[in-house]
């Protein structure tokens, strides 16, 4: 009962956050808010399957689900939002292809690969338990490249940003390494009720580091001239980057672009640095 409520909370975080970056994409159309949308989709339907696999017994259908949107698919899928986010739209368009053929070639792997053992009916069985070697290494390479791209895009992101920015970095990075351990509880260590745990824990300190970074504000400047200055200042530091992207890719993570009152407004390119996307790496 424990690990059904558990899995099924994951599910409905992991749910909502999928419809915020949903809710952004659809407004603003960036690559990396699809992405991300896609992989958070998928963490709540391997949730949903670890929810019916505790509830009714595992078979075949929950547990293949499970082990291919939760160990394999949906992490690379969250690290392309972060390649989209930080690279821009070509390095993003050329990374989707290999993502998008991995995911391809491991969903048919993991739809057809036969069981070397009996699943057990009311635990969560490892992978080395019942999977020979191909859909293990599938979901090491994918699940490791994946955390290692997010977390280092988040840790850097953290280390450019400030403030809110600063704190909401850090705790999408903590996620990401909460949610790993998740896999390594079970694994390892063979712990469902750790595994369970992590999982709903790891995605909820994703969100909140989301949802933080959306919301933060630049720090309250003497007058309004040093909040045009903050305003500026954060504006030339994603310029550079901004420069080089003529294909309309998103804006580097960096300094985030900052929401201003239309009365500080002066210029059409002051206020697309005033607009409220702020931009993170879930």
């Amino acid at each position: 009962m424990l690990h059904t409520a558990l899995a099924s909370a994951a599910a409905l975080v992991a749910l909502a956050f999928a419809l915020s970056t949903l809710e952004r994409w659809l407004a603003r159309r960036h690559r990396h808010e699809l992405a991300w949308t896609i992989a958070l989709g998928m963490f709540s339907a391997a949730s949903f399957a670890l929810a019916a696999g505790a509830a009714l017994g595992w078979g075949s259908l929950a547990f293949r689900l499970f082990y291919f949107f939760g160990a394999v698919a949906n992490v690379p899928v969250l690290a392309l939002g972060t390649v989209y986010l930080l690279g821009g739209r070509r390095r993003g368009d050329a990374w989707a292809v290999v993502v998008g053929l991995l995911v391809a070639f491991a969903a048919g792997v993991v739809a057809v690969a036969p069981f070397t053992a009996e699943l057990p009916r009311q635990e969560l069985a490892r992978g080395s338990e019942v999977f020979g070697p191909l859909p293990r290494l599938l979901a090491a390479v994918a699940s490791g490249a994946g955390a290692l791209v997010v977390v280092g895009g988040a840790l850097w992101s953290a280390a450019r940003a400030r403030g809110r920015l600063l704190a909401a970095n850090a705790l999408i990075a903590l996620g990401t390494v909460v949610t790993g351990a998740s896999g390594l509880a079970n694994s390892v260590l063979d712990d469902m009720d750790a595994f369970a745990v992590a999982l709903v824990a790891g995605i909820t300190l994703i969100f909140a580091g989301f949802l933080l970074a959306t919301h933060a504000r630049p720090a309250p400047a003497a007058g309004a001239s040093g909040d045009e200055q903050e305003l500026d200042e954060r504006g030339e530091q994603d310029g550079p980057q901004q420069d080089g992207q003529h294909d309309g890719g998103p804006p580097p993570h960096g300094a985030a672009r900052v929401t201003a009152s239309p009365a500080w407004s002066r210029s059409s390119a002051a206020a697309e640095r005033r607009s409220r996307a702020t931009d993170t790496s879930p």
